[in-house]
């Protein structure tokens, strides 16, 4: 058991008996009753635990991670606890990602990338116990002066709270830094930028082979990610007899059902497909041979292309052909069957992909065409079966059987003649159940 000591000064101690059977003291300074009978409760369980071998409670185990180290030295030279191991930033970070095997290259990548801005800016040897909410704060601020763009900066912040998480995760800290700074991803749609079946065919154009050709029209025209899914589309993927292609997506496969996704052969694939597939050599594995060099960077060689076609390139390339391509079905298919095709959410096609073209603004100005179903075409239809009257008084013409009585007939010859028609219906006999009109 333990118990407070009130000294004269206002200090407070905790006395307790240790596992070596003799008392001992820790010293809590001048802090409320309140604090210091918290403070003894977790001592009993401490010393609880170390004679009996039991494994410390999950409030405690948080209790001793929010501790000072001041305090915890107190509690290790004690024999309660061991001594808090004091890590670097960059010692954590870089074992952090080394032991992260699940991971795709890419996504190692970005980690990196976090890691350098984070080092950078606090130093390798900083602690990691010391980085607090108001360091966070200003390593954005130092990313805000260094003129990231916003999106960047809350990936940044994202994959920062993920170190400091795990972090956590092993008793390291007590609580993230980076908590409530934000880190969702927003959209922008001014880096929406929607590529014309006339610009595509000039980028199509200035290709240097069938290979880039199919590149891109992978990408405007199939939606796929690049490059990511083209690089690792397979020709056992198409399918050529039902006109169909199984996308393979590295992004997603760690998703339920997300391995994968099936898309039509659309038209405009066809002819790509066909030519690179009659010069491939007999058993090649990949449908894109040329350009899986993990050094090869994609994205500015389609910019020198986009160039050499006398266009000016747009924001995010590849992502644009696929927002493009999703806009470009979502006029035509429902929208649940075409996030299958692209491999998104309605709400994320929704925020990040679905584009509001010049083209919608060109139609709406237009007076509606009358079609069969629209109410333009009911009018008309209605019109063309039965003129309108001019006036309210004027005899309407009569319908039996879709045939019009004429309209110089008379209300009674009308009426005879649509009892003449009625003759031939025969009514129900009467029975047991209500009779039917």
């Amino acid at each position: 058991m333990a118990s407070i000591v009130s000294d004269p000064n206002g200090r407070k101690r905790i006395l307790f008996v240790g596992v070596d059977g003799k008392r001992h003291p820790i010293r809590l300074g001048k802090v409320p009753l309140r604090y210091a009978e918290a403070f003894k409760i977790k001592v009993e369980a401490l010393v609880s635990a170390r004679i009996t071998g039991a494994p410390l409670e999950d409030e405690v185990s948080r209790w001793l991670t929010s501790l000072d180290d001041r305090l915890l030295n107190k509690l290790a030279k004690l024999g309660l606890v061991k001594p808090r191991e004091s890590v670097s930033l960059q010692a954590f970070i870089d074992g952090y990602i080394a032991g992260r095997v699940d991971i795709k290259p890419r996504t190692r990548i970005n980690l990196e990338q976090t890691r350098r801005r984070l080092l950078a800016y606090f130093g390798a040897d900083w602690a990691l116990r010391s980085i607090t909410p108001a360091d966070a704060e200003d390593f954005r601020l130092h990313l805000v002066k260094a003129r990231l763009s916003d999106n960047t900066i809350r990936r940044t912040i994202g994959r920062a709270r993920q170190f400091f998480k795990a972090a956590i995760r092993r008793g390291l800290i007590s609580s993230n830094p980076f908590e409530g700074i934000a880190a969702s991803v927003k959209s922008n749609p001014e880096r929406f930028y929607f590529v014309s079946r006339e610009e595509a065919q000039r980028v199509l154009d200035a290709c240097p082979d069938a290979q880039w050709r199919l590149v891109f029209a992978l990408a405007r025209y199939g939606g796929l990610r690049c490059p990511s899914e083209v690089l690792t589309l397979k020709w056992g993927d198409v399918d050529w007899a039902r006109n169909r292609i199984r996308v393979p997506s590295p992004k997603t496969e760690h998703h339920e059902g997300g391995a994968s996704r099936i898309i039509p052969m659309f038209p405009e694939l066809l002819p790509h497909l066909r030519e690179v597939f009659e010069g491939a050599e007999p058993g090649t594995e990949y449908v894109i041979t040329r350009y899986r060099d993990s050094g090869v960077n994609l994205r500015t060689r389609l910019e020198r292309i986009i160039r050499r076609a006398g266009l000016e390139p747009w924001p995010k390339p590849f992502q644009n052909l696929r927002s493009t391509r999703e806009t470009e079905l979502a006029e035509r298919f429902p929208i649940h069957v075409v996030c299958k095709w692209i491999g998104n959410s309605p709400a994320v096609a929704a925020q990040h992909y679905l584009q509001v073209t010049d083209e919608h603004f060109d139609r709406a100005i237009q007076p509606l065409h009358a079609d069969a179903g629209g109410a333009a075409g009911k009018a008309a239809q209605n019109a063309a079966q039965q003129p309108a009257a001019t006036t309210r008084n004027e005899p309407q013409p009569v319908f039996v059987d879709s045939q019009q009585i004429p309209e110089n007939a008379g209300v009674f010859e009308g009426a005879h003649a649509a009892a003449k028609t009625c003759e031939k219906w025969e009514l129900p006999p009467d029975g047991l159940e209500p009779s039917t009109n």
